[in-house]
């Protein structure tokens, strides 16, 4: 056993089992498309048969997650399990063509699959799901179909409700990173099948894909509101579909871990939650750290579930989750201090939801008197500059700067210096009496701690789209200068508020770029009789001293690669003073690198940019770059890609070029160029 210098974690060269690695299968769909997968299979298996994993994924197998599958799945397969990393129709090296996400011909592939698994010789007929993301989406979608051979799901970074909780809408609110996510998946799968696995159907595969796998932006654009296209793939809809233990697992720093929660309160199976203080990473390779031995806590479940071994997870804690401590606001935070707690279900009869009313600046104390006065709040533009990402994915620097670059722009609650330490765990919740000048308009709620030298850390925060506070499907514009009763649900979190430290409400109009601004800037008033914060605290439990701790991450050896290019990360806010214009640059340059193994080398950068000028609305501005390549000996293809997205008062204007390259040739080129209606947005 050995270390990787980089990360920490323990590379497990011996296992139980021998793994023999396929480097390629096809498996067979009804219509006669063939699907592409990489394995790894025990030996013996397909005398002994052993159960099956399975990772669904649209993010290419054979080179784009290659080294994460490895040192993922050939673990699982040296301790007795047949896995599979299989691409998506239309992705990587699968037939076909990929026009969005989770579509019922991918579920329908999926179940296809999971069929086809359970039939080959080295299967015992039992499968589970795994996935982080869109594979952790579609393993829960796949179990609330009920197929016969899925019997456990393992579901990291995902959510039960593709409206509420994804990279779309927060809030009622369009994220920002609608626009970089749909830019990402516009590039990516752009991208050719490998002509070493697809032979000479490469480059008709190719140019179908540049030509119509779309700008996926303009149909999201198209569903404001939680409509059928947003029902369709939330299993929140009927939560007693699903029928199989589930393990949910996610991040503090990661945009999915509300999901967590509503899984364990709603689901009616065996169900477990992990939550640590991640971003949008497996937990072994997690951060901010402590990184765990997620792939061990896996085995565990996979144990329980597809091999009948009492493995002693039932009798654990329901929802395991990382309290975190106090810490100074840091962008590039490596570890989060703090410790593992329990609660043996949820909701927790331990946590106790205490009302603090607010006051002119001041947050009371559970108890004292309402508040009085109205409070008005008109932010500028550039509140939200320094939130970090909806989701960090703690690549580049993109975790939450310190909160009085913030608040300055902002309405702010300050309770009174703390006499002793205050936990929390759960979903904060902001109620305000509020109007708005205008008839669309947004409000965002954070929560802060303050240090005794003053330093403003955001613990969680939440957005509301006032036209949505009646709920997501039918908004209704606001009456100017009617007060309304609203509830702003903020993320849940974990966290350990210590004594002298202060709790800080800060409210304001305006959170870009996290999220796009209303049509025209909003002034709300804030009636403080009827506005108070609800914590939920909670009380220390003994158990919490003989709670089992998650080891450090483990993980098996990857494939070699030689660094070509290294990677160069930057979160950088430019401000013309003389123009008044702020602009947010985010760099994301994997650099490039060989993989040894099939001597094929990768190109991967993308540049965004997030900007707008003064307080005119009209000026916001969304702007993405790409670059993705593939080359190997007399072969090279390269994607470049860009795409903007502006607004007025009435319309999203979306524009998205792409050029593909064969060599130093331009062998396609497209443009489109849309523009969308506003719905109260």
């Amino acid at each position: 056993m050995s270390a990787d210098r980089r990360t920490g974690t323990e590379i497990v060269r011996e296992f139980p089992y021998r793994v023999r690695r396929v480097e390629n299968l096809w498996i067979p769909m009804p219509d006669g498309t063939r699907l592409a997968a990489r394995a790894w299979l025990p030996e013996g298996a397909g005398d002994a048969p052993v159960p099956a994993i399975l990772e669904y994924i649209p993010y290419r197998k054979r080179d784009f997650t290659r080294l994460r599958d490895d040192a993922m799945h050939a673990y699982f397969a040296g301790h007795g399990y047949a896995c599979l990393r299989v691409d998506l129709r239309g992705s990587g090296d699968s037939e076909g063509l990929l026009t969005d996400e989770y579509l019922p011909q991918e579920l329908d592939d999926g179940e296809a699959v999971l069929d086809w698994i359970a039939a080959q010789d080295w299967c015992d007929g039992r499968v589970g799901m795994i996935g982080i993301s869109w594979g952790g989406f579609n393993g829960l979608q796949l179990a609330a179909r009920r197929p016969a051979p899925l019997k456990a799901v393992i579901t990291a970074c995902s959510t039960d409700d593709r409206y509420t909780d994804d990279v779309h809408y927060m809030g009622g609110c369009l994220l920002a990173d609608n626009l970089s996510w749909a830019s990402t998946m516009y590039s990516h799968t752009a991208l050719p099948p490998d002509p070493a696995l697809a032979g000479q159907r490469w480059r008709r595969d190719w140019h179908e894909r540049m030509a119509r796998s779309g700008f996926w932006l303009e149909q999201w654009l198209g569903h404001q509101r939680r409509d059928d296209y947003w029902r369709h793939g939330s299993v929140n809809e009927d939560y007693d579909a699903v029928q199989v233990p589930v393990m949910a697992v996610s991040g503090w720093a990661d945009g999915y871990s509300n999901a967590v929660f509503r899984l364990l309160e709603n689901l009616r199976v065996p169900r477990m939650g992990l939550i640590g203080p991640w971003g949008h990473k497996y937990p072994h390779e997690g951060r901010p750290g402590p990184a765990i031995d997620f792939l061990g806590e896996a085995l565990r479940w996979w144990d329980r579930w597809l091999k009948d071994i009492e493995t002693g997870v039932e009798a654990e804690p329901m929802l395991r989750a990382w309290m975190q401590e106090s810490a100074p606001p840091d962008t590039n935070l490596r570890v989060r201090a703090g410790r593992w707690v329990g609660e043996p279900g949820w909701p927790s009869a331990n946590v106790e939801h205490r009302v603090h009313p607010l006051r002119r600046g001041r947050v009371g104390g559970p108890g004292s008197p309402e508040g009085s006065g109205e409070l008005p709040i008109q932010s500028p533009l550039s509140v939200g500059l320094f939130a970090g990402r909806w989701c960090s994915f703690t690549a580049t620097p993109d975790l939450p700067h310190d909160q009085r670059e913030e608040d300055g722009g902002s309405l702010v609650f300050d309770s009174e210096p703390l006499t002793g330490p205050v936990e929390i765990l759960g979903a904060p919740e902001v109620r305000l009496r509020i109007a708005s000048d205008r008839p669309v308009a947004m409000v965002a709620v954070r929560l802060s701690d303050i240090a005794e030298n003053e330093e403003a850390t955001r613990v969680t925060y939440g957005l509301l789209n006032l036209t949505h506070r009646d709920g997501h499907a039918e908004p209704e514009s606001l009456a100017p200068g009617r007060f309304h009763d609203v509830r702003v649900q903020l993320n849940d979190i974990a966290q350990q508020f210590p004594a002298g430290h202060r709790i800080r409400v800060s409210v304001s109009t305006s959170y870009w770029p996290v999220v796009w601004p209303a049509p025209a800037p909003p002034r709300l008033t804030v009636d403080a009789a009827g506005s108070d914060l609800v914590l939920p605290v909670r009380r220390g439990r003994e158990a919490d001293e003989a709670l089992r701790q998650p080891g450090p991450p483990r993980a098996a050896p990857v494939s070699e690669t030689t660094l070509l290019q290294p990677r160069d990360y930057a979160w950088n806010v430019h401000r013309d003073l003389a123009a008044d214009r702020a602009t947010l640059e985010v760099k994301k340059d994997e650099g490039a690198f060989t993989i040894d193994d099939i001597d094929l080398a990768m190109r991967i950068a993308t540049s965004e940019w997030y900007s707008h000028t003064g307080n005119d609305y009209d000026s916001v501005r969304g702007e993405t770059e790409s670059v993705r390549g593939l080359s190997r000996d007399d072969w090279s293809v390269t994607v470049r890609t860009r795409t903007v997205l502006t607004s007025d008062a009435t319309h999203f204007h979306l524009r998205a070029e792409m050029d593909g390259y064969e060599g130093d040739r331009r062998v396609h080129s497209h443009n489109i160029e849309r523009s969308l209606p506003r719905d109260h947005m």
